[in-house]
């Protein structure tokens, strides 16, 4: 199990724990130890009390039968609206959602807590499952990136607004991976056009990632791609200063050395024009902002 995945049951775990021992039913669980006839997945939904229905949930959830702990869950926040046990209904709604792969409507069940219970003790929690539930849907770059996109928004909700709570190291670590899905999406289209000779095109997509994913795994290549684009064109200093910012940031890359080579065949080396743009980016990726 990942890190995510460890901080996220064991939130749940101290949930169930906890709302056991606060609402303290124990008719409830001493049935369930002590008559083997009763099924917990038989027992109503709509009718009984809330505080029966979310036990029943968690002694659901305990058992393994999320799917009737989803049911007990959500029929608390249907028939017992604004109560104390539709918003913990709500934070457990959302955990089952997400654990059932469901991921647009644990977002969608995550956000309606959001907007309602922001400064609540489990508010970093639930919107740390909303970065979560974006972040399972992220697909290969060369599909679209709208979920790293959302993934990057809500887990710097999570960093900036609960910025002491046990999420913040891997909602960080969520971050870093979509931005360097973003940066590689942007590289597949670039080399796309360089490929083609469309050179204009090209740069701006890896004058993109230079930019604005300075401190991602693609930043590299994306300045070696400079070179070659701007040294075809024949705007020969943008393309040394490109290679000069690489050579003083990834002085081994092979990326280097090829850029090198192809300066070289030309007759000139790699040498930083401090008024590029080039120049300016190259400082942010020694800051490693």
């Amino acid at each position: 199990m990942d890190s995510a995945g460890s901080l996220m049951m064991k939130k749940a775990a101290r949930i169930v724990v906890a709302s056991l021992l606060f609402v303290g039913t124990g008719a409830l669980v001493a049935g369930c130890q002590t008559d083997p006839d009763i099924d917990i997945t038989k027992l109503g939904v709509e009718t009984d009390p809330p505080e029966v229905l979310y036990n029943q949930g968690l002694a659901n959830l305990k058992a393994g039968n999320i799917n009737e702990a989803g049911r007990k869950f959500d029929a608390i926040d249907r028939e017992h609206p604004f109560t104390d046990w539709s918003r913990k209904a709500l934070v457990m709604s959302t955990f089952v959602k997400y654990r059932q792969t469901q991921y647009d409507e644990a977002v969608t069940a995550g956000t309606r807590y959001m907007n309602q219970f922001p400064h609540s003790a489990d508010a970093a929690y639930v919107q740390y499952l909303i970065g979560l539930s974006y972040s399972k849907q992220i697909v290969d770059v060369t599909q679209d990136q709208r979920a790293a996109a959302k993934t990057i928004e809500a887990m710097l909700k999570v960093v900036n607004d609960y910025p002491k709570s046990e999420y913040v190291d891997d909602a960080q670590a969520k971050i870093r991976f979509a931005r360097d899905q973003l940066a590689g999406k942007e590289m597949q289209i670039g080399r796309y056009y360089l490929e083609r000779k469309e050179y204009l095109a090209a740069i701006s997509r890896f004058r993109v990632v230079v930019e604005q994913f300075p401190n991602t795994n693609q930043v590299e290549e994306a300045l070696a791609r400079l070179v070659e684009a701007y040294y075809a064109m024949g705007i020969v200093q943008e393309a040394q200063t490109a290679a000069a910012v690489l050579g003083h940031n990834y002085p081994d890359s092979q990326w280097y050395a090829d850029s090198f080579k192809l300066l070289q065949s030309g007759g000139v080396a790699p040498r930083e024009n401090s008024g590029s743009w080039i120049a300016r980016a190259g400082k942010r990726i020694l800051l490693g902002t």
